[in-house]
C-alpha cells in the first residue's frame, strides 16, 4: 500500500476525475488509514511504498505490479502522468530482495488489469492495459491467461468491474464487458455474483477478499448482502474521497503473492 500523502485530483485519465471539485489529502489519508488497520486487524501482513511528490495517484498500488509466485513484473502505464511510478515500484521490489522482477514492455497497468484466480491470470483491456501484455503475462508468469474486453469507460480496469473471491468465485458487473467477454465469464463463473449498476457505480467491485472477509465500499449495501448469503463475511470501507480520482478498496492494495497455488 501508498499512503496518499501527495493525493490530489489535478488532471482527468478517467471519467471519474474532474480537477475542479474539491478533493482533501487530508481526509484521503485517513480513510485510507482505516483500510490500512482493517487489513491489519484482519491478520494480514501490510507493507508500505513511500509517496513520491508530483505522483497523486501512486496511492493506487494496485497499478504498480503483478505479483504471482515470486515473479514481479512492474506496469508500464498508458498515461503520462503515472510513467513515473513504475521506477518507484521497480526501486522496491529490488531493494525489497524480490529475485525476479522486470517491467512490462507493452502497456500494463498491474492488477488494475490483471487478476490471479485459481492458477489463471483473468486480463482486462480495452482502456488501458494493451492486448499484447497479456501474452507477455501468459510468458512470464507460465499461468494461463484469459482476456476479457472492457466497454464502459467507466469501468476502465478489470478491477473496477470485477473481483476475485475465492475457489471458484467472482463477482462482476455484466454490462462493463463485451457480449463475448461476457459468455466466456458465463462459463467459466456460471455461480458468480452479478452486481446490479447501483453497487457497481459506487466501485463495490473494486473489492479484495482474502477467501472469507470481503473488503468492499460500505455504499454497495445490494453486494454485501449478496456476499453474506454466500457465507462470506462483508466489511464496509468508506473510500469515497479515492473514489474522486476512480478507486477504492482494491486499487489501493496490491497483493504480494510469494507462491501462488
Amino acid at each position: 500500500m501508498c499512503r496518499p500523502t501527495h493525493f490530489d485530483v489535478t488532471y482527468s485519465i478517467n471519467p471519474w476525475m474532474d480537477p475542479s471539485r474539491p478533493t482533501s489529502a487530508q481526509v484521503a489519508l485517513g480513510q485510507w488509514k482505516r483500510l490500512h488497520d482493517m487489513f491489519v486487524g484482519l491478520g494480514h501482513d501490510v507493507r508500505l511504498i513511500e509517496p513520491v511528490p508530483g505522483l497523486p495517484d501512486m496511492v493506487f498500488a494496485a497499478n504498480g505490479a503483478i505479483v504471482v509466485d515470486g515473479k514481479v513484473l512492474v506496469a508500464r502505464f498508458r498515461h503520462a502522468q503515472r510513467v513515473d511510478e513504475a521506477e518507484a515500484y521497480l526501486d522496491w521490489f529490488r531493494r525489497d530482495g524480490w529475485s525476479e522482477v522486470r517491467q512490462a514492455e507493452y502497456v500494463n497497468e498491474g492488477e488494475g488489469d490483471f487478476l490471479y484466480a485459481d492458477g489463471q491470470i483473468l486480463a482486462g483491456t480495452g482502456f488501458r492495459s494493451d492486448l499484447r501484455a497479456h501474452d507477455e503475462v501468459r510468458e512470464f508468469f507460465g499461468r494461463p491467461v484469459v482476456s476479457l474486453t472492457l466497454v464502459d469507460p467507466r469501468w476502465y480496469h478489470l478491477d473496477t468491474a470485477l473481483a476475485v473471491l475465492g475457489e471458484g468465485e467472482v463477482m462482476y458487473y455484466p454490462a462493463a464487458f463485451s457480449p463475448q467477454s461476457r459468455a466466456i465469464l458465463a462459463e467459466r463463473f456460471p455461480d458468480a455474483i452479478l452486481a446490479a449498476e447501483a453497487d457497481a457505480a459506487v466501485f463495490g467491485l473494486n473489492a479484495l477478499s482474502d477467501g472469507r472477509n470481503v473488503i468492499l465500499p460500505r455504499q454497495a449495501v445490494g453486494l454485501a448482502a449478496q456476499l453474506r448469503e454466500r457465507g462470506y463475511t462483508p466489511v464496509g470501507a468508506d473510500l469515497t474521497e479515492m473514489l474522486k480520482a476512480g478507486g477504492s478498496v482494491k486499487c489501493c492494495t496490491l497483493e504480494l503473492r510469494a507462491q501462488a497455488g
